[in-house]
């Protein structure tokens, strides 16, 4: 797990909640369903068909609105990996750049040192 990438395991979490949240709501629709098959009247089936249908779109949406969270976190965070990377890159070649430099003007001074003794 050390060499996998932090957003694999954020969409993997959101996953992971969007399943369990799925689950419940699941469980919870069919209690419903069934408190609504042995409803004694008519209009007492209908609302709790139509408090079922109602959770169930409740909780499809939340859940969805979960996963696409985790989805923007690990693009986010990817994106961000991204930028400090070339970041990182960029600050590199400039200090080669610089100690390349530094390395051509003191073998200047050292030629320049020595024609002066010669």
């Amino acid at each position: 797990m050390a060499d996998t990438d932090l957003d694999v395991v954020i969409r993997g979490i959101g996953k992971a909640q969007h399943k369990a949240l799925m689950a419940e709501a699941k469980k919870r629709q069919a209690r419903l369903a069934g408190l609504a098959a042995k409803a004694k009247t008519k209009e007492g089936k209908a609302r709790l068909k139509q408090t079922a249908s109602g959770m169930m779109l409740l909780a499809t949406a939340a859940a969805r609105r979960l996963q696409l969270t985790a989805e923007n976190a690990a693009d986010s965070y990817a994106r961000a990996m991204r930028a400090a990377l070339e970041e990182l890159k960029a600050a590199e070649a400039k200090m080669a750049e610089a100690a390349k430099g530094k390395e051509t003007k003191s073998k200047a001074a050292a030629k320049k040192a020595t024609k002066k003794k010669g």
